[in-house]
Formats: C-alpha cells, sequence, structure tokens
C-alpha cells in the first residue's frame, strides 16, 4: 500500500457504515468494458453529486491489496455475472488530482511533479524492475506490467482541477493534457491498463472541437448514456431515505430534485439529500465554487442577452441551449451558449436533451441563482423578487386591487424579458411575481385535477400554516372568467391530502390595454 498504488478499502466501507446508496451499476458497466477497446471510460457529473463516492467504491472493488467483498454483499452487483471475476484482482493507481493543484497550484511544472511521485513510489514498491533514469511514467508502468504480467487499474478523480485552475496557464494545461494522452492514446496504453476511469466535473477538454482523448467514452451531466441513474438519487432511492428517517418526500423533492439526466427525468442532488436527512430539515446545503465564480463573470457580461434567459429561468422558464460548441474550459468561454452550458455541467442547470432546454432544477438552486443575479446588481430583477414577499401577503389578504398594481408594476419592469403572448408567458410573469412563496410553498405548474389542469398550484410546505393557493390565468379573457372555471372544473376538491383554506385567484392579461385584472375568492376544504 503506497500513497498513489492499492489505497485499499477503507474509503468506501465507510459509506457503507453511513447511509450508503448503491450505485454499483458503474461497476458492472466497468466490468464489461475492461480489455477492450471501450477499456477508457470519463464519467462527469456536478459538484456533490457522488464523483469521489462512486472513485472510492472502484479502488475498493478492484484493488488487490484487500478482501472486499464483504463490503458489496446485498448491493446489485454481488449478484452480477462479472462479480467474482473481477473482485480485487488488479493494481489500482488512485489520483486525486485536487491534491496536486492545492500543492503546485499555478505551477507549469505539475505534470512533471505528478510523474517524479507516481515513478518514485512504482520504484520503491517494484523494486525487482529495473527502471532506467530516462523512463517516464508510461515506461515504468509498461516496465511493471512487463515483469508482473498484471494490468493496471487507473482511476483519475478531479481530473479536471488543473483545467479548472490553470486560467490562462497554456503550458501547463498542454503539458497536463499530453501527459494523459501519453499514457491513455499511447501505442501501449492497451498492454499497460486493464482499464481506465476519470471523473471530474467538466468533460474532456476539445482542441479544434475534437477531445484530445478522443478513444474515452465520455458520460456528462448532458450525454449520461446508460449511466444516467447513477449521476443522482432516484424518486424510488430518495423514496426508501425519507422512509427511514421520517421526512417529508414531497419537500425534499421541491427543494432537491429536477435534474433531468438523460432518461432519468428526475434525479435529486445527493449530497443535499444526505445533509437535510443528517440534518432533520431540509435548507440550502449548496456551496459554491471556485468554477461558478468564473462563470458568474459572463453571467454579469451579458453575453448575447444571457441576462433576460437567466430572469426567465429564475422565473421559472426554459430556454433553447446548443450545448454541443462548449469546449469544456472556462477559460474559452465565447457565448450565450457556453455559459449555459457550463452552468449545466456545474449543475446549476437541469438539461431536457429531448427538448434541448435548461432550465433552474429546484428551489435550493434557485437561491443560488437568486445570489448571482444579486451580485449582477440586476436591481430591477432583484426588486421584483423583494415585491413578490408583499404580492403574496396582499394574495392571501384578498386585496385584488394591490395584487394588479404589483403585477402590473412586475411585468413594466421586464417587459425585455417578459413579454407576453399566450398563457405560458403569463405564468412565467407570475412566477417571478410570487417568487418569495418558494419558501413556504410548493409550486405546481398545470397540476392535473381529473377535469383538467390548474395553471398554477400553491401547497403549503407541512407545519406552514397559511392556505393554499389556485390561481387560474387568462389571456385576452376575464378574471371571472378564470375563477369560474375553477369552480367548474373543481380544482380546490382535487388537492388531495390537502385540509383547510384555499385562496383562489384569477388573473386575466387584456393584451389591447395592457393592463392585468383579479379575482379572489376564498374557500374551505
Amino acid at each position: 500500500m503506497g500513497l498513489y498504488l492499492n489505497l485499499g478499502n477503507e474509503g468506501f466501507a465507510s459509506a457503507r457504515r453511513s447511509n450508503y446508496v448503491d450505485k454499483t451499476s458503474v461497476i458492472a458497466f466497468m466490468n464489461g468494458v475492461l480489455n477492450t477497446e471501450q477499456r477508457y471510460v470519463c464519467l462527469t457529473r456536478a459538484r456533490r453529486f457522488g464523483k469521489s463516492m462512486a472513485a472510492k467504491m472502484l479502488c475498493a472493488y478492484y484493488d488487490q491489496s484487500c478482501d472486499s467483498r464483504g463490503l458489496f454483499e446485498g448491493l446489485q452487483i454481488a449478484n452480477h455475472p462479472t462479480f467474482a471475476q473481477h473482485i480485487n484482482k488488479y493494481p489500482v493507481i488512485y489520483l486525486d488530482m485536487t491534491g496536486f493543484t492545492t500543492r503546485f497550484h499555478g505551477d507549469r511544472n505539475l505534470a512533471a511533479k505528478v510523474q517524479e511521485e507516481l515513478i518514485a513510489e512504482m520504484r520503491g514498491l517494484y523494486s525487482q524492475v529495473e527502471v532506467k533514469k530516462t523512463d517516464d511514467l508510461m515506461n515504468v508502468l509498461s516496465r511493471i506490467v512487463e515483469s508482473t504480467k498484471q494490468k493496471f487499474i487507473f482511476i483519475i478523480d478531479e481530473w479536471d482541477a488543473v483545467c479548472r485552475e490553470a486560467e490562462g496557464n497554456e503550458i501547463l494545461m498542454d503539458a497536463y493534457v499530453n501527459m494523459l494522452r501519453r499514457m491513455f492514446k499511447g501505442a501501449n496504453s492497451e498492454q499497460v491498463f486493464a482499464g481506465v476511469y476519470m471523473t471530474g466535473i467538466l468533460p474532456i477538454k476539445k482542441y479544434n472541437t475534437q477531445s484530445a482523448l478522443n478513444n474515452f467514452l465520455q458520460f456528462t451531466m448532458v450525454s449520461p448514456g446508460p449511466l444516467a441513474s447513477s449521476f443522482g438519487f432516484t424518486e424510488n432511492e430518495v423514496q426508501v431515505l425519507c422512509s427511514e428517517k421520517g421526512m417529508d418526500y414531497g419537500e425534499l423533492k421541491q427543494w432537491y430534485d429536477g435534474y433531468t439526466i438523460g432518461q432519468e427525468k428526475a434525479i435529486f442532488n445527493p449530497n443535499s439529500v444526505m445533509m437535510a436527512l443528517i440534518n432533520g430539515r431540509c435548507e440550502n446545503y449548496w456551496s459554491s465554487t471556485g468554477a461558478f465564480d468564473n462563470v458568474s463573470r459572463y453571467i454579469q457580461m451579458n453575453y448575447d442577452g444571457l441576462k433576460d434567459d437567466i430572469v426567465k429561468m429564475v422565473a421559472g422558464g426554459r430556454c433553447m441551449v446548443n450545448t454541443t460548441r462548449f469546449e469544456n474550459d472556462l477559460s474559452t468561454i465565447r457565448s450565450k451558449d457556453d455559459v449555459l452550458t457550463a452552468l449545466i455541467h456545474l449543475g446549476y442547470l437541469a438539461y431536457d436533451g429531448d427538448k434541448k432546454e435548461c432550465f433552474i432544477p429546484n428551489m435550493e438552486v434557485a437561491q443560488e441563482m437568486q445570489n448571482a443575479v444579486e451580485d449582477a446588481q440586476w436591481n430591477v430583477v432583484i426588486n421584483a423578487i423583494k415585491q413578490s414577499e408583499r404580492l403574496l401577503e396582499r394574495t392571501l389578504a384578498m386585496d385584488e386591487v394591490s395584487v394588479v398594481k404589483a403585477i402590473d408594476a412586475i411585468h413594466a419592469d421586464n417587459t425585455s424579458i417578459l413579454k407576453y403572448n399566450d398563457e405560458n408567458s403569463l405564468a412565467c410573469v407570475l412566477a417571478l411575481a410570487y417568487y418569495a412563496a418558494r419558501k413556504d410553498y410548493k409550486w405546481i405548474r398545470e397540476l392535473p385535477t381529473g377535469l383538467g389542469f390548474a395553471d398554477v398550484v400553491l401547497l403549503p410546505n407541512r407545519n406552514v400554516g397559511k392556505p393554499a393557493v389556485v390561481l387560474e390565468l387568462k389571456y385576452d379573457n376575464s378574471a371571472e372568467t378564470a375563477i369560474v372555471q375553477i369552480h367548474k372544473k373543481r380544482y380546490a376538491a382535487s388537492l388531495l391530502d390537502y385540509v383547510g383554506e384555499i385562496v383562489l385567484v384569477g388573473i386575466n392579461y387584456d393584451k389591447k390595454t395592457k393592463v392585468h385584472s383579479c379575482k379572489i375568492e376564498k374557500v374551505v376544504k
């Protein structure tokens, strides 16, 4: 056991002693590609989405210096036909690149120092293997494999730490990428490595639209392939955790769900879910990173009308995005699409691959985006958010005149963003107008009622002493018609498991007069 070779299984053992959620499907996938042309895998996802946990799991499974069978009992992989074939059968090299970027921050010789440390350890652990002074790391590993007849598993955690922190340092970047190419794309790479697994936030950097390591299978927040369910917690997994801990699943869903990862339409932020379960309450557990600081600069620069798109998403809308041109490098952002794509990889936006749209996934991230808007000093938007607290109070007080004035003002101040052309646009401005309601309410668009869809329903969170709100929206019609529809289609009666007061709100926008009208009633269920 060394600093980089065969670190054992204690990292994964710690996870198993906690509330571990089974993500061993990644092992099954890796077993399927070992010693094939697809042996090179790069799986990238947002920070706090379990990257390091997966790396430790793979180390524990493949590491020949320990016996990890007991750790995998009861997990999916234990029943897989390849389980016994590969468990604890390989020498495993593990690198956490953040350790090097912290120690050698900004040092253009970082790649050389990584090689020096690995070579020194290999020489010590494989003293029987003759190594020449002129050998680089790949030569040393080749000699070891030739002598031992055992191929390596190579795992790199935070592979892109150098890329994220070496902004403008092209010499360092090129040296690092060339080191990876020398190892994983060289003539004898297949003779040295049974498998390679890299993880991080950003996909592999592109050079002239091509990846420098184009032999890697890449799975990302944009294109997760068959590993989509491993990117975070699924609905079923969170429901089980909530049942065990006595937590309100609906509240966790509102706070931490919303990521559409490939065919998985409801992926939760795993770190935030676990923190909520540990602390017994939902709140913002997101921690901003230096990578986001880089991107936030571009938000403030308002690339190609980016401000309008951000505000639209803060208001609950979606925006089209072309994710194909992003070079996977935070220092070479050239367009609005690049910024939005970077935010997807960082986890600040979710991505719907079917519709090519991005959006803010949940309340936790919405708070972070609100912070970004405040940092950018978009005062009109900030004022709208602040006014939303007053608007909710006036709505619950059934003050129709004040509600109309507030919505008129918010619409007028944000006309470049919130241009009305249908009821969906009206719903967008109302989402901004009632932004503060997200603190105490679950915001539901188009709640199915059996007789149609209520446009917007605000359901109070558990232990919140406020009534539910049903908002019915009309465009070039009347607020009274909206109220009639609420009654006719029995929207209030359809709120299952809810008992108490319900405020019914009908809102109409008149295209000719460019003003809103409002009708409010109250019922008890």
